[in-house]
C-alpha cells in the first residue's frame, strides 16, 4: 500500500482490506440496530464492533485549522479515524447531501488521509447509506 501524492502532500492511503472490514462493521451494526437512532448511538455500537474486530480506531479526532500558515485551533472533530488510515463520518439523515461530501473532503485534508466514507444509519438498507470519497 502506496501513500499518493496530491497538490504537493502526501497521502495516507488504505488498503481495500481494511475498508471492506471497516464497512462490514458498519453493516453489523446497522444489521443489530436498524434505523431510527441518533448518531451517537451508532458512533458507540460502531466503535464497541471495530474495538471487538480488533481494528485500532480514534473517535472524535480533532481536525484543525490552518489560515495562511497559522493554526487557528480545533475547528472540527472528525466521527472515527480508522487506524490513522481511513476516516468514517457517520450521520443520520434522509439523505446525504452535497454539503456532507463537501464536509469530509474538508477533514481529509488536514488529516492526510486519501479516502474515507459517509455513512448514513437512516437507511432501510445500509448499503444505500454508504458513499465513498477520494481526495
Amino acid at each position: 500500500m502506496d501513500n499518493v501524492q496530491c497538490q504537493g502532500q502526501v497521502l495516507i492511503e488504505c488498503s481495500e482490506k481494511l475498508i471492506e472490514r471497516a464497512l462490514g462493521a458498519a453493516l453489523t451494526v446497522h444489521r443489530s440496530l436498524g434505523p431510527g437512532l441518533l448518531e451517537s448511538a451508532y458512533e458507540q455500537a460502531l466503535i464497541a464492533e471495530l474495538s471487538y474486530l480488533g481494528i485500532s480506531m480514534r473517535h472524535q479526532v480533532e481536525v484543525p485549522v490552518w489560515y495562511r500558515g497559522r493554526k487557528l485551533g480545533t475547528g472540527f472533530r472528525a466521527d472515527i479515524v480508522v487506524e490513522d488510515r481511513l476516516l468514517l463520518e457517520l450521520k443520520c439523515v434522509d439523505a446525504l447531501a452535497p454539503i456532507h461530501i463537501a464536509q469530509l473532503v474538508t477533514y481529509l485534508r488536514p488529516l492526510n488521509m486519501k479516502r474515507g466514507y459517509l455513512l448514513n444509519f437512516n437507511t432501510r438498507l445500509m448499503r444505500d447509506g454508504i458513499k465513498r470519497v477520494s481526495i
